[in-house]
């Protein structure tokens, strides 16, 4: 149904093209789980060197799994707790080279080794993270940090 030209460029021009694809994909469509889904869907076919891709979703004071590819996830992860939970405590992108020692880390997958959490907020308020997760340590820099925070920013009212 969508055929979209990625660019093998470099990474700006990668997340850029990612961005279009998923505003194509996102923009008459609101079912916020049909929108997460594509949206995993697209950074798991198109990022590199990814183990995980997906969103937690807040629900009540808890993260709960939403749509994701990749391994099985934990289902539930407290506001404050691993990766995931800094990032709805603080409202802040998390950038780990090395999970294994982030403090609290929770392993879903041993495999993860690097992993990149963005806050998703719409409004005031936190609607989830968008998480990915990478087997090769330090595999997340900066250009990968602002180019997701630019998906979450477009993604936020289409899921909120």
């Amino acid at each position: 149904m969508y055929q979209f030209d990625i660019a093998a460029g470099d990474k700006a021009e990668l997340y850029r093209d990612i961005l279009s694809a998923l505003d194509a994909l996102t923009a008459d469509e609101p079912d916020a789980i049909a929108n997460m889904a594509n949206a995993a869907a697209l950074l798991w076919q198109y990022l590199p060197d990814l183990n995980w891709s997906g969103f937690y979703r807040m629900v009540d004071d808890t993260l709960v799994l939403g749509p994701f590819q990749g391994k099985p996830a934990c289902i539930r992860i407290a506001v404050g707790a691993g990766v995931c939970g800094a990032a709805a405590a603080t409202r802040e992108t998390q950038l780990v080279a090395d999970v294994h020692a982030f403090p609290g880390h929770i392993a879903c997958d041993a495999a993860s080794a690097s992993e990149l959490v963005v806050p998703i907020i719409h409004e005031g308020r936190l609607v989830g993270v968008l998480d990915l997760d990478s087997p090769i340590p330090g595999r997340f820099d900066a250009q990968d940090a602002r180019g997701c925070e630019a998906i979450v920013s477009l993604l936020a009212p289409r899921i909120a």
